[in-house]
């Protein structure tokens, strides 16, 4: 089976960020558990970011996606966030509006986010929603869309250094800063 055209997705909503975060891992679960033999064959590349004007403060996010000739562009906003939420937001969205089973390279100049999803979140699960200092993890609803939403697909997560030159990031960028505004 190959995976779908990348606009044959219909976009999550951009509300609120707990309505989106709830609609997302709902969403994700029921996608991954009616796909788990699917294989795909194209590579989606996602550059995604999120953008903040004060932390907190108003802030956006921004998704960038290409499959192969095809782009597309997503954003969106909230009036008081923290750049962190955003810079989730950003990767949850732009999963949440790919097509079920997709291989996806995600794009990302946020550490927090690559690390967090590659290595701290099975630390901060085995301790119940806790990081290493026994305190709450900031951010958490947003770590569990996350990862609900990565795992109805096939996802490689990379880090790329922010405002360094690379064409993809930057567009990602523009997005999220696009996006403040639009909230």
């Amino acid at each position: 089976m190959t995976q779908e055209n990348l606009f044959d997705a219909v976009p999550a909503p951009a509300t609120q960020t707990a309505t989106a975060a709830a609609t997302v891992a709902a969403t994700a679960a029921g996608a991954a558990a009616a796909t788990t033999a699917a294989t795909t064959a194209t590579v989606t590349r996602m550059y995604a970011d999120g953008a903040c004007r004060g932390n907190p403060g108003p802030g956006g996010w921004g998704v960038y996606l290409q499959q192969g000739s095809e782009e597309r562009e997503l954003f969106g906003g909230e009036p008081d966030t923290t750049n962190n939420r955003m810079e989730l937001m950003a990767v949850i969205q732009g999963l949440t509006a790919l097509p079920p089973a997709s291989t996806v390279q995600v794009l990302t100049d946020s550490q927090y986010v690559q690390k967090g999803i590659s290595e701290w979140i099975h630390g901060w699960k085995k301790r119940g929603w806790l990081t290493a200092d026994r305190k709450p993890v900031k951010n958490a609803d947003l770590w569990r869309a996350l990862e609900a939403a990565a795992s109805a697909h096939k996802v490689q997560w990379t880090w790329v250094k922010g405002h360094a030159g690379n064409a993809g990031n930057e567009r990602a960028d523009r997005l999220a800063n696009r996006g403040i505004g639009a909230r």
